[in-house]
């Protein structure tokens, strides 16, 4: 059995040799079709667009992307060549939640925040339920939107776009990125969306690159529509714009899911959706590093969150160098979400 891993999938490595008998790995954005002509498997991440061009003629039978988005996947053609395939959902949501609620600390440190400010989240999955649980534990107003959802069930009160626009102070978005269908996300946040804004509201895009207009975004701010914006994920990663990295509060190259600990969820559950799809047995344990024993908890709440992930960190060093978009991500430093 063949599998081919991205490289840059961590604690993978051990396991994997451990189930698997012929494993390699390769850069996810340079995985070619005579690379997985005779592979059974594939594990990824976003680098790798899996579609005919890759994989017609090949053997491979499974495809699990390490992620919760799969837009690099070409669902219909995997669906009409009987390729199957997961993705990860919910395995870095707790990360994500960790990352908006530092923002929001840094946000009001910076007196960008109202002293009630009322916070809308636009999709309520895997990633909107814990983004929603941090901003309770800072006692903000809560307000959603995520028409899909709304049809299935009654338990959320929920409110359309043009009340998000309207009674928000902070708008973050979660939703996965979608090209067509009564729901489709992509440019969500467009021109007539910026144009309906009542209160100069900060925009943070942590979901996928393209849920928000760029351009518009930066028109925005520019005029005075928006006060501020976060962006974690970028249209054209990672050749991403440089005059809407430099004006934007806080940016970074895409590492909002980047814990330890989500990383280790993601990884856990690929394996796992492999091994049951060969009916191998799953045998592995892992575990994400501890912290380092220099780290000494410190301050008050805000203090030791910031301690454990301060955004201004990864901000600065994507804005001194941003052409290093791809090596930060594949290179990023140890984070956990807990002491």
């Amino acid at each position: 059995m063949k599998v081919i891993i991205d490289d840059k999938i961590p604690f993978i490595r051990d396991a994997a040799e451990k189930m698997f008998s012929n494993v390699v790995y390769l850069p996810g954005d340079r995985i070619t079709a005579s690379d997985v002509k005779d592979a059974d498997a594939l594990i990824i991440r976003t680098r790798t667009r899996c579609d005919q061009s890759l994989l017609n003629g090949s053997a491979v039978r499974f495809i699990v992307t390490a992620t919760i988005g799969y837009d690099h996947l070409d669902i219909d053609y995997l669906s009409k060549t009987g390729i199957t395939w997961t993705n990860c959902p919910g395995c870095n949501a707790s990360s994500v939640g960790q990352y908006i609620e530092s923002c929001l600390i840094l946000l009001k440190r910076q007196k960008l925040l109202p002293a009630s400010p009322v916070i809308g989240i636009v999709g309520l999955g895997h990633v909107g339920n814990q983004v929603a649980m941090k901003v309770r534990s800072l006692g903000y107003k809560l307000l959603f939107n995520d028409p899909p959802r709304q049809e299935r069930e009654d338990e959320v009160d929920f409110c359309n776009m043009k009340e998000i626009a309207e009674r928000c102070d902070v708008i973050t978005f979660h939703t996965p990125l979608t090209f067509t269908g009564r729901y489709k996300t992509w440019h969500l946040a467009d021109n007539g969306f910026f144009n309906s804004l009542e209160r100069k509201p900060i925009i943070i895009n942590a979901a996928r690159g393209g849920v928000v207009d760029e351009r518009e975004l930066h028109k925005a701010y520019i005029n005075g529509r928006i006060s501020a914006y976060i962006l974690d994920t970028w249209e054209n990663e990672p050749h991403i714009a440089i005059d809407v990295m430099n004006d934007a509060f806080i940016a970074t190259p895409h590492i909002a899911g980047y814990s330890a600990d989500g990383k280790c969820n993601a990884t856990k559950m690929a394996l796992k959706a492999t091994c049951d799809f060969f009916g191998i047995k799953p045998e592995f344990n892992i575990m994400p590093p501890l912290l380092p024993n220099n780290m000494v908890l410190e301050g008050n709440k805000e203090e030791q969150k910031l301690q454990l992930y301060n955004p201004c960190i990864d901000n600065d060093r994507l804005k001194m160098h941003p052409e290093n978009f791809e090596k930060l991500r594949s290179n990023y430093p140890l984070r956990r979400e807990s002491w």
